[in-house]
């Protein structure tokens, strides 16, 4: 049996975060997270960051797909906070950007990671970028790092 298995250090990784400014306040904590993991624990150069902003959470999977296309990175983490309101705006702002965001990871073989919170209150979004929760950014942090050294593994074994 064959088995696949990767860690988290990934020191010469490239590594693109799209972040949106809609949501500010949570989304800073996000990219907080998210860098403290790339840098201290897996050891990605900071000037292999590059950190975009975007006007709000459907705009990611627009420059997610450029990004993509560059073939420039090992992987996209994806940064962002869809809060739900009273209109049904929520539910479709939300399904078609990680739908987007899945397509484009597929089509092109690079990890995109979800640091995109859907939540149905501004408490639920704050305790999920670092209190109570944890911080959805580092998790998408360490889902990349994790992802990039597999599918190098892949490449060298299939």
């Amino acid at each position: 049996m064959n088995i696949i298995q990767s860690g988290i250090v990934s020191k010469n990784a490239s590594i693109a975060i799209i972040i949106a400014r809609f949501n500010d306040f949570i989304n800073q904590h996000l990219l907080s997270g998210a860098l403290d993991i790339l840098i201290r624990i897996g050891k990605v150069k900071q000037e292999n960051i590059l950190t975009i902003y975007v006007p709000g959470a459907y705009e990611i999977s627009t420059i997610a797909n450029y990004i993509a296309k560059s073939n420039k990175y090992d992987a996209i983490i994806t940064l962002g906070t869809i809060i739900q309101g009273e209109t049904d705006h929520f539910k479709y702002i939300s399904n078609d950007t990680i739908s987007n965001l899945s397509k484009i990871s597929i089509q092109y073989f690079l990890p995109i990671t979800l640091g995109i919170l859907t939540t149905n209150n501004m408490q639920q979004s704050i305790e999920r970028s670092g209190l109570k929760m944890g911080n959805k950014g580092s998790e998408a942090a360490l889902a990349a790092l994790e992802m990039i050294n597999i599918v190098k593994n892949l490449k060298t074994s299939l």
